[in-house]
């Protein structure tokens, strides 16, 4: 998984795969996922990021074993 952020238009992408991207779609105005031909999830974008986000608060945690 990867986190990208673009400053100039605040904009998060979360990439979650690799896989072809089929399809976009809106969750709201602000926050969209793609997801392959099999309808699994490939990436998120999320506009207006620092609100929607919290991005200055980013943390990552695993838990249990993997």
């Amino acid at each position: 998984m990867k986190i990208k952020y673009f400053p100039d238009t605040d904009t998060a992408l979360v990439e979650f795969s690799e896989q072809k991207v089929a399809q976009t779609k809106e969750i709201n105005e602000n926050i969209y996922i793609d997801v392959d031909a099999s309808g699994n999830l490939v990436a998120m974008t999320i506009e207006h990021a620092r609100q929607q986000a919290n991005l200055p608060h980013l943390s990552y945690d695993q838990v249990g074993k993997y």
